[in-house]
Formats: C-alpha cells, sequence, structure tokens
C-alpha cells in the first residue's frame, strides 16, 4: 500500500471547524501503528498552474493564491494555497501509482470535492480528483470515471467533469444535505441520492446500482472521492454505516479490475481512523 501524505497539511485550522488537524494526524499515528497492511510513504507530487488550470478558472487560482475570504466555512487560512495544492499533488500522486497497478490512498487535506472551477466551498479550494481526472485525459486515458462515496454531494466535480469527453461522474450522497444538489442524473453525470437514515444494506443496494452503471462506461482508470462521513456517528449527516461498509467499499473498488486512486474527502468522527484502515484492507484483499 503506497499512501501519500505530507504533515504540513495539519498547519492550519479554525476553533471549532469539524475539517481539523486531527483528522489526518490521528490516522497517521493509528496507520504507523499497525501491522495488518505494509505502507510504503509518499510525498504529494509538485503542482503547476497548469494541472489546475486544466479544472479551475484563472481567476480562481488566482484568487486561492492571495487568500482572498470565501466564507464561513471555507476561510482563507494562511498559507492555504499550498495547502490545497498538495492536496492536488496527492491526487495526481494517487493517480500515477494507480496507472502503475500500485494500490495507494491520498491521505491530505483539505478536502476537494466541493470546489467548483470558479468557487472555494464546503471546506475545498481546489478539486482534486477532478484535477487528476483531467490529467487523465490529458495523458491519453480514455476513460476516466470518479465514485464519490462521501455522505454530500460532489457538486464541484460533478460542474467541472460535466460533458468533459472521456468522463463520466457517479455519487451516493444523502439528500436532503449539504449543497443541495444532486437529486437527478444527466448527461455523464450520475447521481444516487439516499435519505437520511438509510438501512446500512439498502445504502449498500444503492451503491451496488451505481457502480454497475459506472461499468457499463467502462472507465480505464476510476478515481474516488473517499468520504468517510456516511458513517453512523458522523456528526454533519445522519447515514448507518459500519466500519465494515467501508471494508466492503474498499474490496469492491478493488475488484473492479481497473486502476484505481482514492483521495481522502470528508469524516469528522473520532473513529475516522479506524474507518480510513477499514477501507485500506478492503483496497489490499486484506
Amino acid at each position: 500500500m503506497k499512501i501519500i501524505t505530507d504533515e504540513r497539511c495539519t498547519g492550519y485550522s479554525q476553533a471549532g471547524h469539524p475539517e481539523r488537524p486531527e483528522r489526518v494526524s490521528r490516522t497517521l499515528t493509528r496507520l504507523r501503528a499497525q501491522e495488518e497492511i505494509p505502507i510504503t510513504w509518499l510525498e504529494p507530487l509538485a503542482v503547476t498552474d497548469a494541472s489546475l488550470l486544466r479544472a479551475h478558472f484563472p481567476d480562481h487560482v488566482k484568487q486561492v493564491a492571495v487568500a482572498k475570504f470565501f466564507d464561513g466555512d471555507t476561510p482563507a487560512y494562511p498559507d492555504i494555497d499550498a495547502h490545497a495544492r498538495r492536496s492536488v499533488g496527492g491526487a495526481l500522486h494517487a493517480l500515477a501509482l494507480a496507472r502503475k497497478g500500485e494500490t495507494n490512498f491520498s491521505l491530505l487535506r483539505p478536502p476537494g470535492h466541493h470546489a467548483t472551477r470558479d468557487r472555494a466551498m464546503g471546506f475545498c479550494f481546489f478539486n482534486s480528483i477532478a484535477t487528476a481526472a483531467l490529467e487523465a485525459r490529458a495523458a491519453g486515458v480514455k476513460k476516466v470515471a470518479v465514485f464519490d462515496f462521501d455522505v454530500h454531494h460532489g457538486n464541484g466535480t460533478e460542474a467541472i467533469l460535466h460533458n468533459q469527453p472521456g468522463c463520466a461522474f457517479f455519487s451516493i450522497h444523502q439528500h436532503p444535505a449539504y449543497p443541495g444538489t444532486g437529486l437527478k442524473s444527466f448527461d455523464n453525470c450520475h447521481n444516487y441520492p439516499v435519505a437520511p437514515r438509510t438501512p446500512r444494506l439498502e445504502w449498500r443496494a444503492v451503491a451496488v446500482r451505481a457502480l454497475e452503471e459506472m461499468q457499463k462506461f467502462k472507465p480505464d482508470v476510476v478515481g474516488v472521492s473517499a468520504g468517510f462521513d456516511a458513517y453512523k456517528r458522523d456528526p454533519l449527516c445522519q447515514q448507518q454505516l459500519e466500519a465494515e461498509d467501508y471494508h466492503w467499499l474498499g474490496e469492491t473498488m478493488r475488484k473492479l479490475g481497473v486502476p484505481v486512486f482514492s483521495v481522502l474527502e470528508g469524516g469528522y468522527s473520532s473513529d475516522l481512523p479506524e474507518l480510513i484502515l477499514a477501507y485500506l484492507k478492503g483496497l489490499e484483499g486484506k
């Protein structure tokens, strides 16, 4: 297992904000202590403006660079440009590893799937998964799918990948919930909203439908927006998943038979380290 991280990503915070440094620091502690899966630790790749401009407008890249105020959920943290670029670099490194057949996970913050071409929102500044998907297309990958199992709809990824040739977006998410989008499927964007407190096995059945639809697309690479906030004790939403469901998701990704790269999105419970470990064990077939 190759895990991409950089402990500098724990260097920003805001009191009371759920997207906090401990999400990564406590997960690193847990993964370093476990002996079930061997881990090779890697750093994110350097990110150029050319890569960011595949997914974002120039004015947005400039706005993040100067840390102009975004909103209360997505503050202008000091040095947020460097932090957000490292998250993109983690996704790009995960993509490169996947294309070489190596199991991977990008363990960085901030998350990315709410960031649109021109707006930072929902704790997200640059859209890492969409940038990586478009980078894959630019590198000659014919078909790229993004599968998003974060409890919140990846509105930014959807907006960026909508009608992009060779790209498709698939999302299972709670509705109603932030950001209020993702009720319908259209064009190359496939949405599977579930109600609050959906039973675990029913959630899995919906995920299976989404994955079957994704397989009809016949992707050459799959990017996973791995959010762990559909967990039953997550404070931000009302789903019912357990650690074993995240193991099942990892196992399901492994069995797709195509290169898969995964990036951390949400997940705000104190059990996040165990949920990530369960997912990684599924990816590894453990």
